[in-house]
């Protein structure tokens, strides 16, 4: 009735996926909780940069706001921040659009 050691020490043959599962649990909840959104609002921004037109009130990272002047086609907007003032700005610093412009102006 002695148990031998190799027979006390074997759990079983689940052990190593044992250890593996709480790693597993882990890394789903980290993408679900923190890569799933950024992708999400990272392709929302994309969007966001590729619909500007003449006319949209934005406003850039930096805290500027302007009206959209002249769209240029090298990834750069014209942007209008007074009567007359006029800035070249990245397409990808504009943080957000502020009011698109109305059908009469």
């Amino acid at each position: 009735m002695l148990v031998g050691p190799a027979l006390a020490q074997s759990g079983g043959g689940l052990g190593g996926f044992t250890s593996l599962v709480p790693l597993i649990l882990i890394f789903v909840i980290m993408y679900f909780l923190l890569i799933r959104p950024q992708q999400k609002k990272v392709k929302e921004h994309k969007a966001m940069v590729e619909a500007l037109k003449r006319g949209d009130n934005i406003v850039t990272q930096g805290g500027i706001i302007g009206r959209i002047a002249r769209v240029k086609d090298d990834g750069e907007v014209e942007v209008e921040i007074a009567d007359g003032v006029k800035v070249r700005v990245v397409r990808s610093t504009i943080s957000q659009v502020i009011s698109k412009p109305s059908p009469g102006d």
